[in-house]
């Protein structure tokens, strides 16, 4: 399967940075990649259309919503709906990242309506998991990562699984930290998944992508994609820089 190098924007960038850097990775990249790489760029809602525009002749890389409401319209003042990710573009959506798990308190249960609705309608999803630095001081990990994936249990009719759903593992503490697993932890922590996978889903979940993200940068991002059971790298800060982003997509 391809590696699947995604970069998280969060709430960075105006439209005409957007375009700017989206401009320069292309310029850096080509429209055609020499590695055997899927590129997905999750910019902030008000910059989607202008990458999307930027993209629509790059057959490597895809559009992607940072976030979405498990609902195709109504009264959710300040929300976005699957529906219309989909209307600008976008084939891929994150849900569960830390930053909407804890400082936005979404629930486990919200998570497996987003996850249900996501792939209803069409949308690819990264279901985002990991565990806080308590949690691995105190031997939880098996448990969290477990707990966090058994939402998926009932979701498990929809066609094509194994290239619809990706998992990022992505340790709390090591978001934005500068701190990285170490290559023994993440490939512990993608073994707890991808045996859970096979749990949830048969053989398909020996070919769902597990993505690994937590300070990656262009200096370790080849160690890390070359640890078994790492099919890609979910990307914070690192991916803001064009030339930054370019060298961990070919790392």
């Amino acid at each position: 399967m391809k590696k699947l190098m995604a970069a998280n924007w969060k709430m960075h960038k105006t439209q005409d940075e957007a375009k700017n850097t989206i401009k320069d990775l292309i310029n850096i990249l080509g429209r055609e990649l020499d590695v055997d790489r899927d590129v997905l760029i999750c910019p902030p809602y008000t910059s989607l259309k202008v990458v999307a525009e930027e993209i629509k002749d790059v057959n490597y890389m895809y559009l992607g919503g940072q976030n979405f409401y498990p609902a195709k319209e109504g009264a959710y003042t300040g929300e976005i709906s699957p529906q219309m990710l989909l209307d600008v573009g976008c084939s891929y959506a994150l849900v569960g990242h830390s930053e909407r798990r804890y400082i936005f308190s979404e629930t486990d249960e919200l998570l497996k309506e987003k996850v249900k609705y996501g792939l209803e309608v069409g949308l690819n999803i990264i279901f985002c998991i990991g565990e806080k630095i308590e949690q691995r001081r105190s031997g939880q990990v098996d448990q969290v990562l477990k707990s966090q994936l058994s939402v998926l249990k009932d979701i498990n009719n929809i066609s094509g699984i194994e290239d619809r759903l990706v998992i990022a593992y992505e340790p709390v503490w090591a978001i934005g930290t500068g701190e990285v697993a170490g290559e023994k932890e993440i490939f512990e922590a993608h073994k707890i998944v991808r045996s859970e996978l096979k749990n949830i889903y048969g053989d398909a979940g020996n070919s769902i992508r597990i993505l690994y993200g937590g300070s990656v940068k262009p200096d370790n991002a080849s160690d890390i994609i070359g640890i078994d059971n790492v099919d890609g790298v979910l990307v914070g800060g690192a991916s803001l820089s064009a030339d930054s982003f370019s060298k961990i997509v070919t790392a």
